[in-house]
């Protein structure tokens, strides 16, 4: 079994926020020790120096959707898991049943989201459900346990008897359920929290609950009386102690929203990383597709960007579970696994701390889907660590300041993890080979 030991680094405990120097021993994917002073090394086994670095848990990026062309990019960005909220379990199997030590990230997925007619992304199709029937919709969350899916999402058109099934028969299997409600025309947070949904994608569906009547598809003009660059925050503090009392949890994906709102000006450092997705045909392509809707892109973000943060930190405040996530690739520029890093910077501006930010993306990310051996260094967990050269306790800019990259026990250097990228070219055969054996299958 492959050992290794990383020394002398500043290990932090994402949990208290206490650091120390010390010795990580890993054994296999596992950490099989941790210790607090000096080890004495083993002949033989290869070691880490990390002296004058600084040692967190892998980072989890709990809102994106991945793609295997792209996903050696969140780790070389030190994201060693994802949440998958919406996309086709069965594509994603490669990714899902890879070692546990691939420069891949973990997959925690859900298939295919459930929606209502007409469809946002269309009619029925490998990516998406579309039913107003909840029958049917309690037959489709059956299909979704069986081939795997960790969670169900919904999404903005679905009918109100058909999300009360859905979430009903989720329930059966102990799967949470998740929605997003950015462009619900019917449906509130206030709605989903009620009938049962357990996770609130992009902090969405608060503006239709605080302004009744308002959706993104009503006339805009009617509502500039609102000041949205100001959120009501006696509205959202209401608002989110209801939500609070059903214990649904957040997602707010504000780097989405600020990197649509910041354009041209995009957050966008120099670094291997993100050099080598501008390499990339996809996601490039279609982020510069809506270059030229940009300002249609702002006008709709505009009414929930300020309003998103307000929400987060509002009801982080008062107790609820708010996590990191970024939805990779949409919209503009969010780069796979570097748009988190974007994500842990806005946490900081609107007054979370460095460690607080931290732990959005970490222990609190994992607690929240009960992934009870990833989040955090301590024995026994699976080994994903992220060695850094300056201290992200001091100014959370520093988490992309990154050395090395442990994934399941195995140390990459992220010139390393980028080598298996794949050509974009074979990814694409494989898109098409699956497309046709759905097809073939008759699978609707």
């Amino acid at each position: 079994m492959n050992k290794l030991y990383i020394t002398n680094g500043t290990i932090i405990d994402v949990e208290s926020g206490v650091t120390y120097i010390g010795t990580i021993e890993i054994e296999g994917d596992k950490i099989k020790n941790v210790h607090k002073q000096d080890k004495a090394l083993t002949e033989g086994v290869k070691t880490i120096d990390a002296k004058g670095k600084y040692i967190m848990p892998g980072l989890i990026d709990m809102h994106c959707h991945i793609n295997e062309g792209f996903a050696p990019h969140f780790v070389a960005s030190g994201v060693t898991t994802v949440r998958n909220t919406a996309g086709n379990v069965l594509l994603l199997q490669k990714l899902i049943q890879s070692p546990t030590d691939a420069p891949t990230p973990r997959v925690y997925a859900s298939d295919r989201m459930i929606d209502g007619t007409p469809g946002q992304w269309g009619p029925t199709s490998y990516g998406n459900f579309v039913t107003d029937d909840p029958e049917v919709a309690r037959k489709e969350v059956r299909r979704q346990v069986e081939v795997g899916a960790k969670f169900v999402k919904l999404y903005g058109w679905i009918k109100r008897d058909v999300m009360r099934a859905a979430a009903d028969e989720a329930k059966k299997y102990n799967l949470e359920v998740a929605c997003d409600l950015i462009n619900s025309k019917d449906l509130t947070t206030l709605d989903a929290a009620e009938l049962g949904v357990n996770w609130l994608e992009h902090a969405s569906g608060f503006a239709q609950e605080m302004y009744k009547g308002w959706n993104t598809m009503v006339d805009q003009k009617e509502w500039r009386h609102i000041n949205w660059e100001e959120p009501d925050q006696e509205k959202v503090e209401a608002l989110c102690a209801k939500i609070l009392q059903y214990d649904v949890k957040l997602c707010p994906t504000m780097v989405l929203f600020d990197q649509a709102m910041s354009y041209p000006a995009i957050w966008s450092p120099k670094n291997r990383v993100i050099e080598s997705i501008k390499n990339k045909k996809h996601p490039l392509e279609y982020w510069r597709s809506h270059e030229e809707i940009a300002d249609i892109i702002k006008e709709s973000n505009a009414i929930v960007n300020n309003l998103t943060k307000a929400i987060a930190k509002t009801y982080y405040a008062m107790g609820g579970t708010v996590v990191a996530g970024t939805d990779t690739p949409a919209l503009l520029y969010t780069y796979p696994g570097m748009a988190l890093h974007r994500e842990l910077e806005i946490f900081v501006e609107i007054g979370f701390t460095e460690l607080e930010a931290l732990q959005t993306a970490t222990v609190n990310a994992a607690k929240s889907i009960k992934l009870d051996d990833i989040g955090s260094i301590q024995e026994g967990n699976i080994a994903d660590l992220v060695i850094l050269n300056k201290n992200p306790l001091e100014n959370i800019k520093h988490t992309k300041e990154i050395e090395f990259v442990v994934k399941g026990g195995k140390a990459y250097t992220q010139d390393e993890i980028l080598s298996y990228v794949p050509e974009e070219e074979a990814v694409q055969r494989s898109l098409e080979a699956f497309m046709e054996r759905w097809e073939a299958a008759g699978m609707k």
